[in-house]
């Protein structure tokens, strides 16, 4: 049997990470002065790049500038940012006493009734602030009827305006905070694995181990899993999983991918293990699979771009016969994607992507190998850029024998 495979059951396993205390203890979200050195670097960008505002959407945009934690919805909930730095909150009245309550930021409140037209308060708070021509730079992640709300309304001399450049040129570079956040939550899901890998047994349902997974990443002192994938046999060669589970056996392939949030920031951590003894396929496919992870992490240095990063990982997997590009066996999807907020952020580790690598950026790396009709490997770690190169969050698993270095 694989070393940390097996051999326990789901209730000893969460009573030995329950033993385990509190593990939040000391850990601090961001600070009202990091989010006001957020919202004074996204008014000097957008100056730079010439616009006049930045609207920022509810979600992980108007958690990310205020602090306000606000799930998005048709109604418009978000916050307008100046050039000159003043701060506006956009909310339906009847949220009003809601949103004060969740901001962390002071900002002038301005709300609209469920019959006025929100689109028109925001160009009006734009205006009784000098915004009357020019761009207004919007939200990436804000839903097109939102976009095409303000385009109906704006006046002639105002336009809108993708703000990428202002979003992504604060958020793809995290802070020391953003960092410890990350890497506290990396950390518990590492654990959590480490637990399910023991409590597995034959019989089990990819559903069970869901369940034990969840309430793992509770008994580390999390709300639960963001998100779990758990995949058997065959069904490990598809990604994102298989509309009807099978349930394990002896001798499959076990990929496991799951996440937790600590202050709004993610784990993504994804292994894939035999449940049994290893057969010469499946060890020879993990080994390259390892080679390749590994290659795209020596790669990972300032100024090399994201795409010589997928390019590193592609190189070892084509050498040894597999693909080219996306074609199976072989890598079906990119090397990696940003993360922070969301479980997905630019900048993305892809084909093509001439965007540098800098200090602060942070990526999974998981150039998952996919075997159609036999099954799938995807090791996923993620690293932060330095100023001399990559460093994990969690170390990756050593050997296919000993996935956990059990």
């Amino acid at each position: 049997m694989t070393a940390g495979v097996g051999g326990s059951d789901a209730a000893t396993e969460l009573d030995a990470l329950r033993a385990g205390g509190d593990r939040l203890t000391g850990v601090e979200p961001i600070s009202q002065s990091e989010y006001r050195g957020r919202l004074a670097l996204a008014a000097a960008l957008l100056r730079e790049h010439g616009m006049a505002a930045l609207y920022v959407n509810a979600g992980s945009s108007l958690r990310y500038f205020t602090g306000t934690v606000w799930s998005p919805s048709e109604r418009l909930v978000g916050a307008v940012l100046t050039a000159e730095g003043g701060l506006h909150y956009l909310a339906p009245a009847f949220e009003r006493g809601t949103l004060e309550g969740y901001a962390i930021l002071e900002g002038a409140m301005h709300c609209w009734e469920e019959h006025e037209c929100p689109y028109r308060l925001l160009t009006g708070v734009l205006q009784d602030n000098g915004v009357k021509a020019g761009l207004l730079a919007v939200d990436p992640a804000a839903p097109w009827f939102l976009v095409d709300g303000l385009r109906n309304v704006l006046p002639p001399d105002l336009a809108v305006a993708n703000g990428a450049a202002v979003v992504a040129g604060c958020r793809e570079r995290k802070s020391a905070a953003e960092l410890a956040l990350m890497q506290r939550a990396k950390n518990l899901t590492l654990e959590v694995h480490r637990h399910t890998a023991r409590m597995l047994r034959p019989g089990i349902s990819s559903a069970e181990v869901k369940d034990f997974i969840h309430a793992a990443h509770q008994a580390v002192g999390t709300d639960g899993s963001t998100f779990c994938i758990v995949l058997f046999g065959p069904d490990s060669a598809f990604p994102h999983g298989v509309a009807r589970p099978k349930t394990l056996e002896v001798g499959d392939m076990v990929l496991i991918d799951t996440g937790c949030e600590v202050h709004g920031y993610l784990s993504d951590i994804t292994r894939s293990y035999v449940f049994g003894e290893p057969s010469a396929r499946q060890r020879e496919i993990w080994n390259l699979e390892k080679a390749a992870q590994q290659a795209a992490f020596n790669a990972a240095r300032p100024g090399s771009t994201c795409g010589a990063v997928d390019a590193a990982a592609r190189a070892v997997i084509e050498a040894a016969g597999l693909g080219p590009g996306y074609r199976l066996p072989g890598l079906p999807h990119r090397t990696g994607h940003g993360i922070g907020l969301d479980i997905h952020e630019s900048p993305y580790l892809v084909p093509g992507n001439e965007t540098p690598l800098a200090p602060g950026m942070c990526f999974s790396n998981e150039p998952m190998l996919c075997v159609p009709g036999e099954f799938g490997v995807r090791l996923e770690d993620h690293f932060h850029v330095t100023d001399d190169g990559a460093r994990w969050f969690t170390e990756p698993s050593p050997a296919i024998d000993a996935p956990f270095d059990d």
